[in-house]
């Protein structure tokens, strides 16, 4: 048949924006999703979940349609798919939808994404195998090998993602998204239908054999077969979200750092399902070997610098996602089992989103998930048959007497023998795992994996147990929301602390003399006890609390007040209000209530005027719910105030500059703002558990607060001219300290 010189830059165009579509209305959903559920990373991991599982269910349309009506029918059915789709469009969140107040609301987000964006999604999902199909049986040359149309497909997946972050939400705000959103949707359906047109015109009944034969593509599939393609999708999935989780806990729960997995997890599939792939598929898994060992060491350990922590993860994660995607690219079929062979890449992708959204979080009560994947994609490196049962006794039985040496030398360090030190042992650990994996066993290096997955958070312990601080963790809790813990602290002053990730939300000394005295950000000397101290004690009769903590705050309760916290996570309640772990509550305020559920859903029950205080402490890590800090929420905050009411915001932060974003807040809702950045991180106060910190104070009025006035530390807020977050739009980038921010 005559070539059609339009035919594959319209196939390559058409999937291209099919899926840029697909990948920025995932961003743009989850963003409207985030001010429901607090801003917590869990949202992104449950969001993963439904995309991965409305993909699964497109590819099984895709798949089932074109095997019963065939290419040319199956199109006329897919035009109907594309139009009923316009139904929920634009896009936006339905109407009425309240999260429930509990600890898991995972299964009512996927509800609501489910009626909010569903139909638009599983018409996008479908299209990517179904044109591969169509082109296959189009009679162009390349059409016994149309997979490299899924690289043109996973290029604008990567142009979505990137694009979002630094091009689409620091100019759109989410409502004018949608619309354009919507739009492009219409030139895309125009766009497929032109697809369809030119396949029944060109109609080839099969596609040609010789290059598929030459490519060793194979028609032939068995069961053991699918489960390997399963399991290749499988483990980079849950990889994928399990680095998401590790490096958006600390920085900020925004698609910024959630895109960034994501984009290198596509880019992946673009390099290896390629034409000519950039990267080789060999190198890929020589360089596998050491990169596991690497973060396999290094995930326990706090590298010091958050930057250089993220680059190891993500690049990690990257050779890791080509090394098992390379191996489903060496094993493709031939092109009439394409939609089967994206079913079934499409199963382990979503088994790895059920695996860390939904079951991680009931089963383990750390980030389990990640260091398990770890060990999992060393047992998917090439299997080299056993010759003998000698080897094979070998790959098991080597690494169990490493496992022998390693708890050997942990257990002499621990009792102090110095035979054996914890550095000594990780190395041992190292070497022998390096080793496992160069002799090309994967069973033995993937024990070998998991043995140092599981000494070196031993090692990192003990350290911790043996250094200037001396900790031990006594509990730790997993929840949606993330994974608290408490640890004990016995130098230099003994005492709990409420860690997150791996910042420090609330500390209470041991010491029944200083027992009711608040520490870490909220000491008595730091901006919350300045004004607390300066102001007189009946200025605030009602007080309410944006985030409990370790319940610190509530030690500067006085007679006759009346305090209220709002917490998103029941689990830090019972944490806060265990005796066995901190006591600021009883002690302090036993009358206090704590309302469980979004602070800006339940301050929609509070009186208007009725409080006089509100503070506002709801960073989980440095990851900031942005919701809380829109000019909305600060008009629902002014709102709720008496007529002399204060807002105290706490604002510290290791990657964001604030202060520009509260003081465009503040103007813009006619407020007089001031800020404090107190102390420095000064090595004896932060051993005494007294932090440095940022905190805002505003009012309606300079006068509301000039008891803060005499106070040269507290100075006006800079920032009238920053960007103005809204529930609408907000621009995290220029809020990053790396670009800076100009206010």
């Amino acid at each position: 048949m005559p070539p059609t010189p339009v035919l594959l830059p319209l196939y390559v165009s058409t999937l291209g924006l099919s899926a840029l579509l697909l990948f920025w209305v995932q961003p743009l959903f989850a963003r409207l999703i985030l001010p429901l559920l607090g801003g917590a990373p869990a949202v992104w991991i449950t969001a993963m979940l439904f995309f991965q599982a409305a993909l699964l269910a497109g590819y099984l349309y895709a798949h089932v349609s074109v095997r019963w009506l065939g290419p040319k029918r199956q199109s006329l059915l897919h035009g109907v798919v594309l139009a009923s789709a316009f139904a929920a469009l634009p896009v936006a969140l339905p109407q009425g939808w309240t999260p429930p107040a509990g600890a898991m609301p995972a299964a009512w987000q996927l509800t609501l994404m489910a009626a909010g964006i569903g139909l638009p999604f599983f018409a996008l999902s479908a299209t990517a195998p179904l044109l591969q199909r169509w082109f296959a049986h189009t009679g162009h040359a390349e059409s016994a090998n149309p997979y490299f149309l899924y690289s043109a497909s996973n290029v604008g997946s990567i142009a979505a993602l990137l694009g979002y972050p630094l091009l689409i939400e620091p100019s759109l705000g989410l409502t004018e998204q949608g619309i354009y959103w919507t739009a492009a949707y219409g030139a895309l359906v125009l766009l497929i239908a032109l697809c369809g047109m030119l396949m029944w015109r060109r109609f080839v009944a099969e596609a040609p054999r010789a290059l598929g034969e030459e490519l060793a593509l194979s028609p032939d599939i068995s069961w053991r077969r699918r489960l390997h393609w399963i399991g290749l999708a499988f483990v980079p999935s849950s990889l994928m979200l399990g680095v998401t989780l590790h490096i958006s806990t600390d920085i900020a729960a925004v698609p910024l750092l959630w895109i960034m997995p994501l984009t290198l997890y596509l880019l992946s599939f673009v390099i290896v399902f390629a034409r000519r792939p950039l990267l080789p598929h060999r190198g890929m898994l020589r360089l596998q070997v050491p990169a596991l060992i690497l973060v396999a060491v290094l995930l326990p350990q706090d590298i010091g610098n958050p930057l250089a922590s993220v680059g190891l993860h993500l690049g990690a994660f990257f050779v890791f996602a080509m090394a098992c995607h390379g191996e489903l690219a060496e094993r493709r079929p031939a092109a009439e089992r394409v939609t089967e062979f994206y079913l079934w890449l499409a199963v382990g992708g979503v088994l790895g989103g059920i695996f860390n959204g939904l079951l991680a979080p009931h089963l383990f009560n750390a980030v389990v998930e990640y260091p398990l994947m770890l060990a999992a994609a060393a047992l998917l490196r090439p299997w080299r048959a056993a010759t003998d049962r000698r080897a094979l006794a070998l790959d098991v039985g080597l690494p169990l007497f490493v496992a022998l040496l390693v708890l050997a030398g942990a257990r002499l360090a621990d009792a102090g023998g110095g035979a054996i030190t914890g550095t000594s042992a990780v190395a041992l650990a190292v070497a022998a795992t390096a080793w496992f994996g160069y002799r090309g066993r994967p069973l033995r290096f993937a024990l070998g994996i998991a043995i140092l997955l599981a000494a070196a958070p031993m090692l990192t312990d003990e350290g911790r147990r043996a250094g200037p601080l001396q900790r031990e963790t006594l509990v730790k809790i997993r929840s949606f929301f993330g994974v608290n813990r408490v640890e004990l602290q016995t130098q230099p002053v003994a005492a709990h602390l409420l860690i997150h990730g791996t910042t420090v939300h609330g500390g209470q000394r041991l010491d029944p003399a200083h027992r009711a005295r608040p520490l870490t950000y909220f000491h008595e000397d730091g901006p919350l006890g300045q004004l607390f101290r300066r102001m007189a004690p009946d200025r605030f009769r009602r007080v309410g609390v944006i985030g409990l903590g370790a319940g610190a705050a509530a030690c500067y309760a006085r007679p006759g007040q009346d305090w209220v916290f709002f917490e998103i996570d029941p689990v830090v309640e019972r944490i806060a209000r265990d005796a066995r772990y901190f006591t600021y509550l009883a002690d302090c305020a036993p009358d206090a209530r704590v309302v469980i559920g979004d602070a800006r859903l339940s301050l929609r029950n509070v009186a208007d005027g009725s409080l006089d205080l509100l503070i506002l402490d709801a960073f989980t890590s440095d990851a900031i719910p942005v919701h809380l800090l829109t000019r909305e929420a600060f008009a629902l905050y002014e709102r709720k105030l008496s007529r002399q009411g204060i807002v105290m915001a706490h604002i510290s932060n290791e990657f964001l500059d604030l202060e520009p974003v509260l003081g465009r807040i503040t103007a813009a809702n006619g407020l007089f703002g001031v800020i404090q950045y107190y102390g420095a991180a000064d090595p004896a106060d932060m051993a005494a558990l007294r932090f440095p910190s940022v905190w805002v104070v505003a009012a309606r009025l300079p006068g509301h607060i000039v008891e803060l006035a005499p106070d040269m530390r507290w100075q006006p807020l800079r920032g009238r001219r920053a960007p103005l977050w809204t529930d609408d739009y907000v621009n995290i980038v220029r809020a990053l300290r790396l670009i800076g921010s100009d206010g």
